[in-house]
């Protein structure tokens, strides 16, 4: 038996068809310093909610470990006094 070296760059065995290379997101409460998270302001939290109502995560948001708890913590906050729906109000 003769030895072989596999490429490596993903052939018709490995599933093939790598993704380009993505730029790493960046938290943009790290970024700007001027930006603070609140409970009561449904607007700035929008982003961090899907449109099911569920809570976006930290690797598709882009936020940091530390502000991503942050963020939950407001959302929870905001869902229990009613400023933000728990769930989608259309089916």
């Amino acid at each position: 038996m003769a030895t072989e070296r596999r490429e490596r760059s993903g052939g018709p065995d490995r599933g093939g068809d790598r993704r380009p290379y993505q730029k790493k997101k960046v938290c943009r409460f790290c970024k700007n310093k001027g930006l603070t998270i609140d409970y009561k302001d449904a607007k700035a939290l929008r982003p961090y909610i899907t449109e099911r109502g569920r809570i976006v995560p930290r690797r598709i948001s882009g936020t940091c470990a530390k502000h991503q708890r942050v963020v939950c913590e407001a959302i929870k906050r905001a869902r229990n006094l009613a400023i933000i729906p728990f769930t989608a109000t259309s089916i």
